[in-house]
């Protein structure tokens, strides 16, 4: 769990630099949804940034199929939160597994073919691939620091383009419940 403390204090540390560096306190109006994001994408980014390098971290211990099957699920749920996945962002998501440096732990047909299984169940019947995508990701649970690799891979693909959607939030924040992991920690 200390872990989880120093990746948290790290982000928090970032975020009140960049608060700094503005001026402002990050006490300004519309921070009173509970969020600690206080400066929304900028943020974000930052986040994104230090749980890509976390998850580098960890990289010799995540080398499980539960991990493989359950971020290669998480990976289909963000690239089809919206609803749908069009041809170039199916090919977007793909490259960004293919080039994780995590990922990269396993082949590349294993992960493209697990990848593209679960964006075709969404396309096909979003609500039962979801259901399905959940399910093997639930699988991870089992081992704490599995879970949260699997949530941080979710977000490190979510926020590549520099935003998070509210639907990836969404079902960023389904995976956190599925996988017993703390939205909070990555300020969902």
């Amino acid at each position: 769990m200390a872990m989880w403390d120093r990746i948290k204090d790290q982000a928090k540390g970032l975020q009140q630099q960049s608060q700094g560096a503005r001026g402002s306190g990050g006490h300004g109006p519309g921070s009173g949804s509970g969020s600690r994001s206080g400066s929304g994408s900028s943020s974000k980014a930052q986040l994104v940034g230090v749980l890509k390098s976390q998850l580098t971290s960890l990289k010799t211990e995540l080398k499980s199929g539960a991990y493989r099957d359950a971020s290669m699920a998480m990976c289909a749920l963000v690239a089809a939160a919206d609803g749908s996945v069009d041809p170039a962002e199916r090919q977007h998501v793909e490259s960004l597994i293919l080039q994780n440096d995590v990922l990269q732990n396993f082949p590349p047909d294993q992960l493209r073919q697990r990848f593209n299984k679960h964006v075709d169940q969404l396309s096909f019947n979003f609500q039962q691939g979801k259901t399905e995508a959940m399910q093997e990701i639930a699988k991870a649970a089992k081992k704490p620091a599995e879970a949260k690799a699997v949530v941080q891979t979710g977000f490190v693909v979510a926020g590549a383009d520099g935003y998070i959607a509210p639907a990836e939030e969404q079902v960023l924040r389904e995976a956190c419940a599925a996988l017993g992991v703390s939205p909070q920690e990555f300020g969902l």
